[in-house]
């Protein structure tokens, strides 16, 4: 990867009455967002969907997370995935790596119990 590029990945999943069913998307230094939705609910299976963003994409992704500083913080306060489900991010900017992990959250509520 080169060093001032930018990788993200979010993924958030449950296992519930359809299964296990999830949303993931995953942009890369190269410029491919990947797109996966997996669901039964109404018979629908697992749709991935792939495209080409341009370089102004990418560097406006960056100016994001820059402004959001969410490099600088940290899980360990945060609750863990459980029986609700799982939330993941993962960004590499430049030469920082973050991996943050934490159940399922829904509402505002629910994020304002959190620290």
């Amino acid at each position: 990867m080169e060093s001032d590029g930018i990788y993200l990945r979010y993924y958030v999943g449950h296992v519930g009455q359809f299964g296990h069913e999830s949303l993931e998307f995953e942009f890369r230094p190269d410029g491919l967002l990947r797109y996966s939705n997996n669901t039964r609910y109404r018979r629908e299976g697992r749709i991935n969907k792939q495209v080409y963003v341009s370089k102004a994409v990418l560097n406006e992704l960056k100016r994001i997370v820059q402004l959001s500083e969410v490099m600088k913080e940290n899980d360990s306060h945060w609750p863990y995935p459980d029986r609700q489900g799982r939330q993941e991010l993962e960004i590499v900017l430049g030469k920082e790596h973050i991996s943050f992990s934490t159940t399922k959250i829904g509402t505002v509520s629910e994020l304002d119990r959190t620290e």
